[in-house]
């Protein structure tokens, strides 16, 4: 079983806080009328290399001791986490070596260089970014920092939850996008532990549904690769992560690739935020009714703002 409390995220905020910035919170009064609800968005695209993935990266590289430090870190990521190991391990000085897959965005490519980590590019699958890395570390030695089935990672992630609560204690239900599920398992727990009312809610692209299946289910489910448009998402549902679901949230839905673009549209156009359409797929599950939430609190952390301006989502994207 997995060993993880509130005493692990509150001790990977206090660490990683001079790395990290403190998100804001938006809402609109256009979006609460249309849900009849009030929504607040914690806004994780404006966080320190784009991403919330700052937050696991920093807790990990900075949980390592220095004999473990100096040998480097080594991970396998589509992007967010990718850049957010690069920039960690850039800032304590030790090396760092990501494995890519070849259809990784080029924006998220150029912003891992640009913080001195070396790319080893793969095939876009689960089982060739595995091989890869173990490639990379029997070489090297290093500390494998995985994107989101690490609890050093998974106690960071929890740590925008944990902000979002202290200013609205009150959220009848928290809604965060799923993909390995560090976000959703740090967050779910992490609202657990300050208010047992509130609902935990993941969502999910219907053409990577393997949380769905698997929380739904009795099996992990395990997807090699995805062809939906948030590429954040792409990575199949960690195992200690899917303990941590079964535990604390209460219920993973799925949203369709047009729902997504849609959300990602009236994100930017009605609340003038740059995201990515990853971070856009829970509000796709509040705009389609896949989830109830009238007369509720809600609040939904935007994953993040990593866009390749160069292919916006909803100019070539299928409908």
């Amino acid at each position: 079983m997995t060993s993880l409390s509130i005493a692990d995220v509150l001790a990977a905020a206090t660490r990683i806080r001079p790395f990290i910035h403190r998100t804001p919170v938006m809402t609109s009064e256009q979006l609460d009328a249309r849900l009849g609800a009030h929504v607040f968005f914690k806004c994780e695209n404006l966080q320190k290399t784009g991403s919330f993935k700052a937050r696991g990266a920093h807790n990990a590289v900075y949980s390592l001791t220095d004999a473990e430090a100096a040998t480097g870190v080594v991970t396998h990521s589509s992007g967010n986490h990718a850049g957010a190991l690069a920039r960690a391990a850039q800032r304590r000085g030790i090396p760092c070596a990501v494995i890519m897959p070849a259809n990784a965005s080029a924006v998220k490519k150029a912003a891992v260089a640009s913080y001195g980590a070396t790319i080893i590019e793969c095939e876009p699958t689960l089982s060739a970014r595995e091989a890869a890395a173990a490639k990379v570390l029997a070489a090297t030695h290093g500390t494998l920092v995985h994107p989101y089935d690490d609890c050093r990672v998974v106690a960071g992630q929890g740590t925008a939850a944990l902000e979002l609560l202290e200013g609205y204690p009150d959220l009848d239900l928290l809604l965060t996008p799923v993909g390995g599920g560090g976000l959703l398992a740090g967050s779910a727990l992490t609202a657990k532990s300050m208010n047992r009312k509130v609902r935990v809610i993941g969502v999910e692209p219907a053409l990577a549904d393997d949380t769905f299946r698997s929380y739904h289910g009795t099996t992990r489910v395990v997807i090699n690769s995805s062809a939906t448009i948030a590429d954040g998402l792409r990575g199949s549902i960690g195992e200690r992560n899917l303990e941590l679901l079964r535990k604390h949230v209460d219920d993973v839905v799925t949203v369709s690739e047009a729902e997504i673009i849609d959300a990602t549209r009236f994100l930017w156009e009605r609340m003038k935020i740059v995201v990515e359409p990853s971070s856009a797929v829970p509000l796709a599950a509040l705009l389609n009714g896949k989830v109830p939430v009238a007369g509720l609190k809600v609040g939904i952390i935007l994953s993040g703002g990593n866009v390749d301006l160069d292919a916006l989502p909803w100019v070539h994207a299928p409908r």
